[in-house]
């Protein structure tokens, strides 16, 4: 019988991060008591400015269809963000509003990329990059980095994985899951090797707001305009406003990139939601140093209880992240260690046993291309937080 599926449905895999979350969720329905540190999903609720914003679309009437690329006021918005926060100048014209920013790099891959073409992905690195690329066809091409290169590529090892066939390099900083923050130098580095071997940088800043200790994030597109030309900078108000769920993602991109990103937009979506939209208009219009400053100052503190807490677990090595709100441990002094009988052989077991041992939900290293590692959010409460390291710390403990 013909397979009912097509290839590419049978290739896709699910997100790890999502299962692991509903996994978590269904748990709790049963009633059994778990500590989710799964969702890079803020805890805290929408800001008043974003939700009025939405509230007053709604009264308007402002419940039809708008342009594929978003309504004009978002663009110019968006627009003056870009230049303003990060130094970027994209005109509303090159500014596509999507359906969060994982959209928005479906829809980049879909334009850029051909079957045959490789993309240059340092790890570890989000679930969805490698597999949005293979669904296009493309190959992903990693370059390992561990906490002795500060989870920072090295300017040869990326050199080294150039060949013919390389059509992009992916960029996220700051990074998920280890929390790295590019700097000038590294930024500068990737930025030549695009403009030598004539790449498209697609740059994820979604955590750009989210720096600790003395790091600040550079969007690597200001360096140059000729840097601009070959940079797609993907960003979104998820992170930064804990508007996960109205998603609503935009990109900044050369005009011809942009246009085949509408185009295929066109298609698949239409518009972003109408009231989402003004939501986001109302977020970018209000923003200001307080309200970022709340949201980095309320991380800090989760991050370093975390770190902390963790820290303080015989088997567990956990390196300082810079941004983002992750923690990215390594769990290979628990490897061969035994429970029930059996033992832990990566870094899956130990999230399956911390789960199951400890009513704590990680995300195990494996989805982010770098196995030894589990993944933990601090975007929940500090007594979260604080309950959750309590029980690892007496699950290890009973560990053989």
């Amino acid at each position: 019988m013909r397979n009912v599926l097509s290839e590419r449905a049978r290739q896709a895999q699910p997100s790890p991060t999502l299962a692991l979350t509903a996994q978590a969720q269904a748990l709790r329905r049963q009633g059994v008591d778990v500590l989710s540190f799964t969702a890079g999903e803020p805890d805290f609720d929408t800001p008043d400015f974003a939700k009025t914003g939405a509230l007053e679309a709604i009264h308007a009437g402002y419940t039809k269809y708008t342009p594929t690329p978003g309504i004009l006021p978002l663009r110019e918005a968006i627009s003056e963000k870009f230049e303003h926060e990060n130094g970027l100048r994209y005109a509303p014209d090159q500014i596509v509003v999507s359906c969060g920013a994982k959209h928005s790099l479906f829809s980049v891959f879909m334009a850029i990329l051909d079957p045959g073409d490789e993309v240059i992905i340092p790890t570890p690195c989000w679930v969805s990059y490698p597999e949005q690329v293979k669904l296009m066809g493309a190959t992903p091409v990693f370059v390992p980095t561990d906490e002795t290169t500060d989870f920072l590529p090295s300017y040869d090892a990326l050199r080294q994985a150039i060949t013919t066939r390389t059509k992009a390099i992916v960029l996220n900083t700051p990074c998920n899951p280890t929390g790295a923050v590019f700097g000038r130098q590294q930024l500068k580095e990737i930025a030549s090797l695009a403009l030598t071997h004539d790449l498209w940088i697609v740059a994820d800043e979604i955590y750009e707001h989210l720096t600790y200790d003395d790091y600040r994030h550079e969007s690597i597109g200001a360096l140059s305009k000729e840097v601009l030309n070959r940079t797609i900078t993907v960003n979104g108000v998820s992170k930064s406003f804990a508007m996960t769920g109205w998603r609503i993602g935009y990109l900044g991109a050369p005009s011809e990139v942009a246009g085949a990103v509408s185009r295929l937009q066109d298609q698949m979506t239409s518009n972003a939601c109408t009231v989402a939209q003004h939501a986001a208009l109302a977020a970018l219009q209000n923003a200001n140093s307080e309200w970022y400053a709340f949201v980095r100052t309320l991380f800090d503190r989760r991050r370093q209880l975390l770190v902390d807490g963790l820290r303080s677990i015989d088997g567990l090595h956990c390196w300082t992240p810079r941004g983002a709100f992750y923690v990215y441990v390594n769990v290979q002094g628990l490897i061969g260690r035994r429970y029930n009988g059996r033992a832990l052989e990566s870094s899956a077991d130990v999230a399956g046993f911390l789960l199951n041992e400890a009513r704590v939900a990680t995300v195990p290293g494996e989805g982010f291309c770098a196995p030894g590692y589990v993944r933990f959010s601090y975007t929940s409460s500090e007594a979260i937080i604080q309950a959750g390291v309590e029980r690892i710390a007496e699950a290890v403990s009973r560990l053989d």
